[in-house]
């Protein structure tokens, strides 16, 4: 062991017992105590999202959750199962598609730069839908699957099934219906899911993109800013809001060296799931950094 190590083992073993000390003057009895060491590793995270799940895929354990079982509308995650249905099909993504009348939100109202008329690659349609959560665009690339919007949806749920997305239902592919929903547990399946689909990955976590749109250069931008952070290894992302939802966020990202999956359901303000992920992160750094001086504490013990 060198001199640095020793100190630091030192250090965590002062601060180890002075820990138990709190503990066993606060809880004298054993489970009590257990108990309480456990309450006040919780502590360090506290998510403001009303559901939450983190969850390693390496392990296939969930590391924290938060009313992970409770079923919820899901707004625009939904288009992550709508690029996979649409991929599953095999279709020719330089082949053109329309934007129709019939892709206008008459739910929402919902704006779009996305002009009536409009012919786009499916290439280009699937980028903007993960990317930027362009709804006209993910509507399109469904009405135009084969056998229509009824087929897909068909296949939306039929895909949820085969996932063992129990507690899912999909009503139309971009979110905006409210009878979409699903919970934290499923949306960590799917999550995973669409983590194979390179394609998925590699449009969900586009920064920012230049699209030629009627002969005018227009750039769209990630909806999650976190993908283009230098402190974040995002693998896949997307983002969703409706009032019934509330903001949402879902995201693969590498966290002290674990591949892990966010689900954040349900969070108020603009700014709160971007905030919990944040605080998600920073917990899984303190955990990571307290079990290397538990570790480097009982070694020194040990030798």
């Amino acid at each position: 062991m060198t001199k640095s190590q020793a100190r630091l083992a030192k250090h965590a073993e002062k601060f180890s017992r002075s820990a138990k000390r709190v503990v066993k003057s606060r809880f004298p009895h054993r489970p009590l105590a257990q108990a309480a060491e456990q309450w006040q590793v919780s502590q360090h995270l506290a998510v403001n999202s009303a559901s939450a799940l983190v969850f390693d895929q390496k392990t296939g354990n969930a590391l924290f959750q938060k009313n992970a079982s409770e079923i919820t509308p899901i707004a625009s995650i939904t288009k992550l199962m709508t690029a996979m249905v649409v991929l599953d099909s095999a279709p020719d993504l330089q082949a053109m598609i329309s934007i129709g009348e019939d892709d206008i939100d008459s739910l929402r109202g919902s704006r779009s730069r996305l002009p009536v008329g409009l012919s786009i690659s499916r290439e280009t349609a699937l980028l903007l839908a993960l990317m930027s959560s362009e709804n006209r665009a993910a509507h399109a690339l469904a009405r135009h699957y084969p056998g229509g919007m009824p087929a897909f949806i068909t296949a939306m749920n039929a895909k949820a099934n085969a996932l063992g997305m129990y507690n899912t239902r999909f009503d139309d592919p971009t979110g905006l219906s409210s009878a979409n929903v699903s919970t934290a547990h499923d949306l960590a399946r799917m999550v995973a899911a669409a983590y194979r689909y390179p394609l998925i990955r590699a449009w969900s976590t586009t920064a920012e993109a230049s699209i030629d749109i009627s002969g005018q250069s227009l750039t769209f931008r990630n909806t999650n800013p976190l993908v283009s952070h230098s402190d974040w290894a995002v693998g896949l992302s997307k983002t969703g809001y409706i009032h019934e939802a509330g903001r949402c966020l879902v995201m693969q990202a590498w966290l002290t060296d674990k591949p892990v999956v966010i689900v954040l359901l349900d969070s108020a303000g603009k700014l709160t799931r971007v905030g919990d992920a944040n605080r998600i992160k920073r917990w899984m750094e303190y955990t990571q950094q307290r079990d290397t001086a538990r570790a480097l504490a009982a070694s020194g013990n040990a030798s």
